[in-house]
């Protein structure tokens, strides 16, 4: 966990925090696989508190039978690892906004 001095997020901040990365995480995982191949792919992203913020991010991908061989959990989390980057560069932002 790291601690980013950021000031008390709106719930308009928390709702484009959770829109920036689900962009993130659904980009990623379409980088990789083809729209087509995708069965499902749910993401949720959940927040707790405004100041500290807590971020839940959960990916899951189901992929057409074709794709048996896939590591379906690399993909997940290296999608759940890209939206929580892009969140904290969000977050890094608002931070250098508040200290202005």
């Amino acid at each position: 966990m790291e601690e980013i001095g950021i000031p008390e997020l709106t719930p308009a901040q928390l709702e484009k925090l959770c829109e920036i990365g689900e962009k993130a995480a659904r980009q990623y995982v379409l980088s990789k696989v083809s729209s087509r191949k995708i069965s499902a792919l749910n993401i949720s992203i959940d927040t707790e508190g405004t100041k500290p913020v807590t971020v839940n991010i959960d990916v899951e991908i189901s992929l057409s039978p074709l794709m048996k061989d896939y590591k379906v959990e690399k993909l997940a989390r290296e999608a759940k690892e890209k939206a929580f980057a892009s969140i904290k560069d969000y977050l890094s932002e608002l931070s250098c906004k508040s200290t202005k």
